[in-house]
């Protein structure tokens, strides 16, 4: 838990950061786009098209124009020189506005803060997406997964955002595209029931045990025993069973510990 907690802490600083550079990043044009285009002036020349796939796009007087890359005041640049350059308009004041954009955004679902569609850049790493959907939530998984359409095909990539204190190569060596999914799955849980102050369900941490297992649920009442402590767990085939445990049995996912009352 305290892993997370710290995870989360510098998510929302990097969020802070790369909500400045997104926000500069989500200007730029991609193919699909929609854009409105407008000479002032010249109302018979007011456009509206869809960047095609390899970037460009067709203008009245000019014909084809890059635009894939641009930020929308290089693009109006850009036609302006096309018209002044080619003797149709003196002094061309261009307007370009992105009326839809499409291009370059990744859907962030799952237990996080705030799902939804963000904007990237060539850098977009899964860090930054989920710094951009506010961080995992308490009730998100640290393990991450990433789905891609590849040639028809999806592709599925997971990663530990607990390893990303130690080992962030291994979560941002993977450069978000267009399209990718990410999604936060929910924390395993375990429950625990019976003669113990706080019964309910649990976050499943790293390596837990029976006894630290009944210090998460407030320990034992008064008349719970520490003898004959059970788990029902299922098998291999789906069907619970019920295991007698020792305090140093580790608890797995979705188990259900069951605290005993004493005999005397």
């Amino acid at each position: 838990m305290h892993r997370l907690v710290k995870l989360n802490w510098i998510l929302m600083l990097l969020a802070l950061f790369f909500s400045i550079r997104l926000s500069i990043a989500a200007d730029v044009i991609g193919p699909d786009d929609v854009l409105r285009i407008s000479v002032y002036g010249y109302e018979d020349l007011k456009t509206e098209t869809r960047v095609a796939g390899d970037g460009r796009i067709t203008f009245p007087l000019i014909g084809e124009i890059q635009a894939a890359g641009k930020s929308s005041i290089e693009l109006e640049e850009a036609i302006a020189i096309r018209l002044i350059e080619g003797g149709f308009i003196h002094n061309a004041q261009v307007s370009v506005a992105v009326s839809e954009r499409v291009s370059q955004h990744v859907s962030v679902l799952g237990y996080v803060n705030n799902p939804g569609r963000y904007a990237l850049d060539s850098d977009s790493s899964v860090i930054d997406l989920i710094a951009m959907a506010g961080g995992v939530n308490d009730a998100g998984d640290s393990k991450i997964l990433v789905t891609r359409s590849l040639n028809g095909n999806f592709a599925k990539y997971e990663f530990n955002l607990a390893d990303f204190a130690d080992k962030p190569e291994t979560v941002l060596a993977l450069k978000m595209q267009k399209g990718d999914v990410v999604f936060v799955p929910k924390a395993p849980v375990f429950y625990i029931y019976g003669e113990v102050q706080r019964p309910g369900g649990y976050r499943l941490e790293t390596d837990l045990n029976i006894a630290k297992a009944l210090s998460i649920g407030g320990g034992l009442t008064p008349r719970g025993s520490e003898n004959g402590l059970q788990i029902k767990r299922k098998n291999e085939q789906g069907n619970l069973e019920e295991i007698d445990v020792g305090l140093a049995t580790t608890v797995l996912k979705d188990d259900v510990i069951y605290v005993k009352e004493r005999w005397f």
